[in-house]
């Protein structure tokens, strides 16, 4: 059948057909970067570059933008606490972000536009909606007239009249209707701003994300993807500017991930359950993060304990210990298949990668292929019990594994640690160096050592060394 997504815009499961055959163009929201991410920002950057991983896997070709919100009145807020510019709050954090994914083996976007470079993009498209009556200007302030957009309210499925009705909206006189948002916000004192139209200013939050998608994938998109929080208003902002913007459908296929929850609870800096992605990750290793986060559906919403971690934990080392056994058994396996099963094997190795990509197909149903994988598990423990097995056997059964947790973005060849003696040897030979005031050897070989977990320590006995 192909690939099928669930559609928020529809709310149903629909076949994957791109605008341009073979090629994805996808847009993800990404943070505003007053803060380092906690665990729950860390669920859609895993789902979504798992989706990208996913797509590239079946043979798309992907382009992927995830935009950074460097504006904004969090920013500023920080910014004037600490003394410092909103440029440099920023430039930290987006560092820190990019950090944690890293740590989160989460692959780098091919474009992340800033709010601060697209400001002139911004303008322009502001101008537009005015220039055909979709927007207006009033006290510096530029304001969205969503009455026009006979469509406002589709992707989250709630006709305009009940959105007013159950909408918390700030009384402001500058705006001709209630649920009229934003575009182009005039200066207060104290805040970053640019020239503009209609005066010094700097952008709302919405409109930033429109005006990336267009300049970088152009006016219409394949995915457009964020958590479910975002579904109203910004992303029902963002199909509105846009839409009346490029009279074009915005994006085709829309996209949410559910929301976590710590200990079955909202998290929150109040109940003290407020968890940052990077202390997660210095705990447990992004490895089990990662695997943790895929063991739900998408879509649902998930749970984050001790216990579930830990489970996830034990399930992830099944799969490990299976990699690191069949490598043993690969330097005593022979040529030829001595158990007269090379092809029952070849099958259930082809139908386990048929069983994965199904089940990925169906709406990236990343829970039901983690099964496949314990199955792959089940099938190589099964045929290691024979007392001799097959070279080609052996190395099929771990290609799989390390194809298919790859589209996991889990990396089953870990590096191997340096043994004891080969330490030693090193310490003494950047002792040697030393003396030879060979210093870029000796940097070299600390430079290894510490890649590798060891620290150094110089005593007036010599240098002694400790695991991290």
């Amino acid at each position: 059948m192909g690939i099928q997504l669930t559609n928020t815009m529809t709310r149903r499961k629909e076949p994957f057909v791109t605008l341009e055959p073979g090629k994805v163009k996808m847009y993800v929201c990404g943070p505003t970067v007053y803060n380092y991410i906690h665990i729950g920002n860390a669920r859609p950057a895993i789902v979504f570059d798992t989706l990208r991983r996913y797509l590239k896997y079946r043979g798309y070709e992907v382009t992927f933008v995830q935009n950074i919100t460097d504006v904004d009145d969090k920013l500023i807020r920080v910014a004037n606490e600490e003394g410092t510019t909103v440029k440099e709050v920023a430039d930290r954090y987006t560092d820190a972000f990019n950090e944690d994914l890293h740590s989160l083996n989460v692959l780098p976007p091919d474009i992340q536009p800033r709010v601060m470079q697209t400001i002139p993009e911004i303008i322009e498209f502001v101008e537009g909606l005015i220039e055909k009556g979709y927007a207006y200007e009033s006290e510096g302030d530029v304001y969205f007239r969503t009455g026009r957009f006979q469509e406002y309210g589709k992707l989250s499925h709630q006709p305009l009249d009940d959105l007013q009705a159950g909408a918390r909206v700030e009384i402001n006189e500058k705006k001709e209707h209630p649920l009229d948002f934003v575009l182009w916000k005039a200066a207060k004192t104290g805040e970053v701003t640019w020239s503009s139209p209609w005066g010094e200013g700097r952008p709302g939050w919405h409109i930033e994300c429109s005006a990336m998608a267009l300049k970088f994938l152009g006016e219409e998109i394949d995915i457009h993807a964020g958590g479910t929080d975002l579904v109203f208003p910004h992303h029902e902002n963002e199909i509105a500017q846009s839409e009346c913007f490029t009279g074009k459908v915005f994006a085709r296929y829309w996209l949410h991930n559910g929301m976590l929850n710590i200990d079955n609870e909202k998290m929150s800096k109040s109940l003290g359950n407020f968890l940052l992605a990077r202390d997660l990750t210095a705990k447990f290793g992004g490895q089990l993060i990662r695997f943790f986060m895929l063991q739900g559906h998408y879509r649902n919403p998930i749970n984050f304990s001790d216990e579930l971690l830990e489970q996830a934990a034990n399930g992830l080392e099944r799969i490990t210990t299976a990699y690191t056994n069949l490598s043993h058994r690969l330097e005593t396996s022979r040529d030829e298949e001595p158990n007269g099963q090379a092809e029952e094997q070849s099958k259930i190795i082809n139908d386990l990668r048929e069983r994965f990509i199904a089940e990925m197909d169906d709406d990236l149903n990343t829970a039901n292929a983690i099964t496949v994988f314990f199955d792959i598990v089940k099938e190589a423990n099964l045929y290691m019990r024979h007392q001799n097995v097959g070279t080609k056997e052996i190395t099929a059964y771990m290609e799989l594994l390390v194809e298919l947790t790859g589209v996991f973005g889990l990396e089953l060849k870990q590096e191997e640690e340096l043994l004891d003696s080969e330490i030693d040897a090193l310490i003494v030979e950047r002792t040697e160096a030393r003396k030879a005031r060979n210093f870029a050897r000796s940097d070299e070989i600390r430079d290894l050592l510490a890649a590798k977990g060891i620290v150094l320590e110089d005593t007036p006995q010599g240098v002694r060394w400790r695991r991290k």
